[in-house]
């Protein structure tokens, strides 16, 4: 399977769980014990703290799947890259779900908080792009092409998972009553 045809499965996949965001935050239930913990929580009620929050979650996240995949990557078994790929995904969800969830305040602090929270991809995406132009060859000759299309790669994951992470963290849809 080439990476471009991975990528837009990868691309359709996240849209499809994007827009279908109320089933998904709905499977949590209504006696959550992380959404309870965070809702009694006092520092979660300020859209900074909640923001920041989110941001160390996203960092976390995406530094323990960096360093799990680092580590696999010395294994045989290619498919079980795609495997914790899955799951960090399917967790980053899982976390955006329980923030969403137990966020009480306004929509606009909503907005801001999901702002502050997806910042971090941002800054990763930025950091990607800086990688990617100032790429040197290491030595005289070498052909920097893979590095840079993994940059690129990189670039496009952090900017659809910031755009995940904002939507479903900074917009509610109220349910029907």
């Amino acid at each position: 399977m080439s990476l471009s045809l991975f990528l837009i499965i990868a691309l359709f996949g996240v849209l499809l769980m994007v827009f279908s965001k109320r089933p998904i935050i709905d499977m949590l239930g209504e006696n959550n014990k992380l959404v309870h913990k965070l809702k009694n929580a006092v520092w979660f009620k300020n859209h900074w703290y909640a923001g920041m929050f989110l941001f160390v979650m996203n960092a976390t996240l995406f530094l323990s799947t960096g360093f799990l995949l680092y580590m696999l990557m010395n294994f045989s078994i290619p498919f079980i890259l795609l495997l914790v790929i899955v799951f960090a995904i399917i967790g980053s969800f899982v976390v955006w779900s329980i923030i969403h969830k137990a966020w009480q305040s306004t929509n606009r602090n909503r907005l801001k908080m999901g702002a502050i929270g997806s910042s971090f991809y941002v800054l990763l995406s930025l950091v990607f792009m800086y990688w990617s132009w100032t790429l040197e060859p290491s030595y005289p000759g070498e052909d920097t092409f893979m590095k840079g299309l993994g940059l690129m790669v990189g670039v496009f994951i952090a900017t659809v998972a910031g755009v995940s992470c904002f939507i479903f963290t900074g917009f509610s849809k109220k349910k029907a009553v």
